[in-house]
């Protein structure tokens, strides 16, 4: 059997806190996990939930999978029922997927306490439910839920409950560490003393049994990447993941960490040729979907994932990059970024400034201007390791371009707390522009939403791409050490243009308006510099 991987974000991981998808998002999670290569979907339990059954149903006329199998999930028979008669067995037939992933008791605590049963009937509701869906054609998983909890308990009866399964048909028994307790040892162990004890019950040898087994990790420990890449180590071929480890508690193993650490780290092949270097893309759909921001430090597809933010590190970049990257980030869809901050060092703006296009290596005195400006502001409280726009504009500055086609002769802003309660701003503009002088005026429903109006207004006439500029995002931050209404202040905003680019510029000051003025300028000079309409 090849490695599978099963990916359940749309069951398991639509358990977390916050995440509440529709049948359209399952439709389109499903296709960006497609893309990606993985061998199975598990699209959630239909008959529980009618929103799943909506989905399998859906799914047969609207999803054109290319790698990955459908799988419906459910549980055994009830106690009291044949497979044939139970509702949930049948809504799960009716599902119509190439495969079903059944979920069982396999600690024998939960077998005699939450299903209030004996061992013997759990194990003819594993057996009879697997029978009757290879009857039909159904390929066969079987989760054996709190696995590990149990097989510490009792490990012959856990074991009974992998064995019998595999002995009925089922493809896979899943090892679930439905608590998340493990830690990679423990699995490694457990792993080879189950499949000892599954072989002698099979009359079968260790060898073949564990290439049956499957493993399902929570990261109630934070080792649920580790605990998975483990038990494949062990032998284990089948493995469950969520993207970007969604799922209840602290989440599940990570989907794509998991993969690149198998096929970049221990060269397996897990993934079809070309869907590695998609991940980031649809990691960040899929959370896009889920409406939940992308983790920038998360493994392999964060956005920080291959960020230098010391001077020594990029020293060693710019000597060769693989010094300090353990992967070239491409490989999975990512790149690599220069952090400019106090850390940096010459090394860190050299490579800051080519990656935006300006080339220092020529200009030594530029470089040094440029660092030492850049650790004086960092300083007094500027950053620019978020405003690319700003820090750019600097060093074009310093290599003596125009960096604002407008200059400033005076501002000001008014705000009218009214009788009614009504609050007005008003911001009047005095700028020189192409050796004109322009005054202009406008109101807003802040002072700073004011003074971007009127700047607009006295630009508009000569650079009428500003119309195409949207301020995206605005935030103020109150700088450490800094405290009451006369604290330093930094503000940051977030600029969308025309052509889909987004740019953040910065601005610092005891004023909070001042600190907008310096950060609004920022981002209009930038956006002006780069349209391509300009």
């Amino acid at each position: 059997m090849m490695y599978q991987v099963f990916d359940t974000t749309l069951r398991d991981g639509a358990q977390r806190e916050g995440i509440t998808y529709s049948v359209v998002d399952k439709l389109a999670v499903a296709r960006l996990l497609d893309e990606i290569g993985v061998g199975f979907i598990e699209g959630g339990w239909p008959g529980a939930m009618p929103k799943d059954t909506e989905f399998f149903r859906r799914a047969r006329s609207e999803l054109d999978l290319k790698h990955a199998l459908l799988v419906a999930f459910g549980s055994t028979r009830r106690a009291d029922l044949t497979a044939e008669s139970d509702p949930q067995v049948r809504a799960l037939l009716e599902a119509e997927t190439p495969a079903v992933c059944l979920v069982a008791k396999s600690d024998v605590r939960h077998v005699e306490r939450a299903l209030r049963t004996t061992r013997e009937v759990n194990l003819a509701m594993v057996r009879d439910t697997v029978e009757f869906f290879r009857k039909e054609g159904r390929r066969v998983f079987l989760d054996c839920e709190h696995f590990f909890d149990g097989f510490r308990v009792d490990p012959s009866y856990t074991a009974s409950v992998a064995a019998t399964a595999l002995e009925a048909g089922a493809e896979v028994a899943v090892m679930c560490d439905t608590n998340g307790g493990m830690l990679p040892s423990m699995v490694t162990g457990a792993v080879m003393e189950v499949s000892d004890r599954v072989a002698a019950l099979l009359g079968s040898t260790s060898d073949d049994v564990v290439l049956q087994l499957g493993i399902h990790c929570q990261n109630d420990t934070s080792c649920a990447v580790a605990n998975t890449v483990a038990a494949v180590e062990a032998g284990v071929r089948h493995f469950q993941c969520t993207a970007n480890g969604y799922g209840e508690r602290p989440g599940n193993a990570d989907l794509f960490a998991t993969v690149a650490n198998l096929q970049l780290k221990l060269g397996l092949p897990v993934l079809p040729d070309g869907c590695l270097e998609q991940m980031v893309r649809v990691s960040h759909a899929i959370a896009d979907i889920a409406n939940l921001a992308p983790d920038t430090h998360q493994a392999y597809v964060g956005a920080a994932a291959f960020a230098h933010k010391a001077g020594l590190h990029a020293s060693a970049i710019k000597v060769d990059p693989v010094l300090y990257n353990h992967i070239d980030p491409a490989t999975v869809g990512n790149d690599m970024k220069i952090l400019v901050t106090e850390m940096a060092g010459r090394a860190s703006i050299e490579l800051k400034s080519r990656e935006l296009g300006l080339d220092l290596a020529d200009h030594p005195d530029t470089l040094s201007r440029v660092t030492k400006r850049v650790k004086e502001m960092e300083a007094a409280g500027w950053s620019f390791e978020a405003a690319d726009a700003s820090f750019e504009l600097m060093v074009r500055d310093e290599l003596g371009e125009t960096v604002a086609p407008f200059g400033l002769e005076s501002y000001r802003v008014i705000v009218e707390h009214r009788e009614d309660g009504a609050v007005v701003s008003e911001a009047t503009v005095k700028v020189r522009v192409q050796g004109e002088r322009v005054i202009a005026t406008a109101d807003g429903n802040g002072p700073v939403n004011a003074l971007d109006e009127a700047l607009r207004v006295a630009l508009s006439q000569h650079f009428p791409t500003l119309a195409a500029f949207e301020l995206a995002d605005y935030k103020v931050r109150i700088l450490e050490g800094s405290h009451g209404t006369g604290a330093i202040t930094r503000v940051l905003v977030e600029t969308h243009g025309d052509d889909g680019q987004d740019w953040v510029t910065v601005g610092v000051h005891e004023n909070v308006v001042e600190a907008s003025w310096h950060a609004l300028v920022d981002a209009l000079a930038y956006g002006l510099a780069h349209s391509p309409s300009a």
